[in-house]
């Protein structure tokens, strides 16, 4: 009796679709199903393909198919300049090089789902500028092992750090709201925070109270409330903060819209800004200018990153080596006239 032929050895390097067939046991068709985004596949022969993928890589026979002159811009949601400024520096590099843009929501979900990295597959862009979200490590690969290239722009957990990112210096902005306000001689200084798990969240509020370190002036963690980056966030969290018995005499809030909702909480309780509260924001939107009084905020550059993430991501589609894989742009203050010295 003749004992069973070997198995064949994997081949080293990237396999061909053929190759991936074989080690899978389905079809070429499935296969090629599966490595162009379609979703008519089961689940569990495309995770087991996926995984192949990962392992081996994927190598074309033929000359790759040119991608489709548009880049893939992924929100968390679509609404408020946040989005529009970022938009203005996509769409300027993508003009320049004569890209169209897709414009994906997640509804403020910051994770997307299945179909959408199929969706992503099926078109074939330039790349990927995904906005203030967090892909999963299975997404990513999947866009990497089809050379679609994405950069993250304000990623909303902690950056892969192999992987191209574009951030703003969201911790030097903390500190420098917090210098602001101790330098004016305010002591009791509260601040509304972004959610705990959003990275710039963490760096901002880490940033202003190691400002307050330097200057001898613990953060009290009465005066510390979490707001989600939202305007209804601020708003309740300054009713609370203004209603204790020694209330703050200023705020500082992690991004511009949290601070509008400082406003109105003010306003209604008859809280004069800056005579009894000084505000700082962060972002510096272009409300901010236009909010009575004008708001002192820390500039996030939006539309310089949006210019960056684009330009990282023309760089990766014409195969160039990117000379630094995490740009972070400088934050700045811009006084207006919410902050004063305390009375």
């Amino acid at each position: 009796m003749n004992p069973d032929p070997e198995p064949e050895p994997v081949p080293d390097g990237p396999l061909t679709i053929p190759q991936l067939a074989e080690l899978a046991g389905v079809s070429i068709p499935t296969v090629s199903k599966v490595v162009n985004g379609r979703s008519d596949v089961a689940a569990a022969t495309r995770e087991q393909i996926e995984d192949l993928i990962r392992l081996h890589g994927y190598r074309r026979q033929r000359r790759p198919s040119k991608s489709a002159a548009l880049i893939d811009v992924l929100f968390h949601e679509l609404r408020g300049t946040y989005a529009i400024e970022i938009l203005n520096g996509v769409e300027e590099v993508a003009r320049e090089h004569r890209l169209g843009l897709v414009l994906s929501e997640l509804g403020g979900r910051h994770v997307p789902g299945r179909d959408w990295v199929e969706e992503v597959i099926a078109r074939r862009p330039h790349g990927v500028v995904s906005v203030f979200t967090g892909l999963t490590t299975e997404q990513i690969d999947r866009l990497y092992s089809r050379d679609i290239p994405m950069v993250l722009l304000d990623p909303a957990g902690d950056p892969d750090h192999d992987g191209p990112s574009v951030g703003a210096s969201n911790w030097n902005g903390g500190l420098t709201a917090s210098r602001h306000l101790v330098g004016l001689g305010h002591r009791r200084i509260a601040v509304i925070t972004g959610p705990d798990h959003i990275e710039a969240s963490r760096a901002r509020l880490d940033g202003f109270r190691a400002g307050l370190d330097l200057a001898g002036v613990p953060l009290d963690p009465a005066l510390v409330r979490m707001g989600g980056f939202q305007i209804e966030g601020g708003r309740d969290s300054a009713t609370e903060l203004l209603a204790l018995d020694a209330p703050p005499t200023a705020v500082f809030a992690c991004n511009d819209g949290m601070a509008v909702g400082v406003y109105h909480a003010a306003a209604a309780l008859g809280v004069r800004i800056p005579e009894d509260l000084s505000v700082v924001g962060f972002d510096d939107l272009p409300k901010a200018k236009w909010t009575v009084p004008p708001l002192t905020t820390i500039r996030q550059p939006l539309k310089a990153m949006g210019v960056a993430a684009a330009r990282m991501v023309v760089a990766l589609a014409a195969g160039e080596t990117l000379e630094q894989q995490r740009i972070e742009l400088a934050t700045e203050l811009v006084i207006r006239e919410s902050t004063s010295a305390p009375r």
